[in-house]
């Protein structure tokens, strides 16, 4: 079957997601959505490197709501409910970078309400997906449970080496970096349990483990000297790493962790043992597994690739989402995501 996608928003996930709908096999661009009014009108093969498409972007959401299209890869830096209710109430389904919909029963359920009914009206469902959360905290921990009848711990660990990302909005204004420790808001090191913990609670539910509580501490790092990387200088003695461990609590005990480990530097006070940008996965169960994932790219060139990894899998559930029953579709809901690469 043929997908009609609409892809709305054109940042970096975006930009790779609407690539990748272009040169899908299987999915015909349908229209783009963009925020800035510098972008609209201009040609979607253009926003993202292509050729010519044919398929002008726009900012006027009745022109994406009457393209009649299968599916919206739904990916704006904030969430707006409204919007996604009215997408899914013109019968678009939706597949979102976005968080909010990783564990349907943790919901806030006045959202839940809305978007349910608005799945209902549209006979359509919405999915969040990604790199992290997603493939990492929901796909492949579920499968590495899938050879084990006694689970004692699943821990994964990120690492991402920021030195190279020229974002300093992002590292230094949202996540803190370069602040002196004591202007650092330490209500950061538990945003893990926002970003994580829907995930954890539904492959613990997955696997008739549901937990009685998620908990997250975190904590920080300064750099031993003032070193300077892509997004700016980074002066000695403010933070440049971040570890925050977000845990899944069942009889006392955790049971699922994620561990986030960002740095912007490996000259750190306290010094930290820090891997190179990947996961790290152990298993302690009936049948342990130690997995390293890495990611075989320069640090140069981690900042053009690494879209890949989240926007990629968006990508690639568009068929089941659209196959699947309407509501708020979790990854157990759905089918393997399989990946249409001929």
């Amino acid at each position: 079957m043929n997908h009609r996608v609409v892809q709305w928003a054109t940042g970096n996930i975006g930009t790779r997601a609407l690539r990748g709908v272009i040169e899908h096999p299987s999915m015909t661009l349908a229209g783009v959505y963009v925020h800035s009014p510098d972008k609209a009108g201009i040609d979607a093969g253009e926003l993202c490197g292509l050729g010519a498409t044919g398929v002008a972007a726009t900012r006027d959401i009745g022109e994406i709501l009457s393209l009649g299209a299968d599916c919206v890869l739904y990916m704006p830096r904030a969430l707006d409910v409204d919007e996604v209710c009215r997408l899914l109430e013109s019968g678009a389904n939706v597949v979102t970078t976005r968080g909010e919909f990783h564990h349907p029963a943790g919901v806030r359920p006045e959202v839940r309400e809305r978007v349910e009914a608005a799945c209902e009206r549209g006979g359509t469902s919405i999915h969040s997906t990604g790199s992290s959360p997603g493939f990492i905290s929901e796909a492949v921990p579920l499968a590495l449970a899938s050879i084990q009848r006694r689970l004692d711990r699943l821990t994964i660990s990120e690492y991402a080496d920021l030195s190279r990302r020229d974002s300093p909005g992002l590292l230094f204004e949202v996540m803190g970096f370069g602040r002196p420790p004591a202007a650092f808001d330490q209500r950061r090191l538990s945003h893990g349990r926002v970003s994580f913990g829907p995930s954890l609670r539904l492959v613990a539910e997955a696997l008739s483990m549901p937990l009685d509580s998620v908990e997250a501490d975190g904590e920080i790092a300064t750099a031993r000297h003032s070193v300077r990387i892509a997004a700016g200088e980074l002066e000695a003695g403010t933070v440049a790493a971040q570890r925050i461990t977000v845990s899944g609590m069942r009889g006392g005990r955790a049971v699922l962790c994620f561990r986030a480990v960002w740095y912007c530097t490996t000259d750190l006070e306290p010094e930290w043992d820090v891997r190179a940008t990947g996961w790290h996965i152990a298993v302690d169960g009936d049948a342990p597994l130690d997995i390293d994932m890495r990611f075989p790219v320069p640090i140069e060139q981690m900042a053009d690739v690494s879209p890949a990894y989240t926007a990629n899998r968006a990508v690639n559930a568009v068929p089941a989402v659209c196959a699947a029953a309407p509501g708020i579709r979790s990854t157990t809901d759905l089918p393997h995501i399989l990946a249409a690469l001929g």
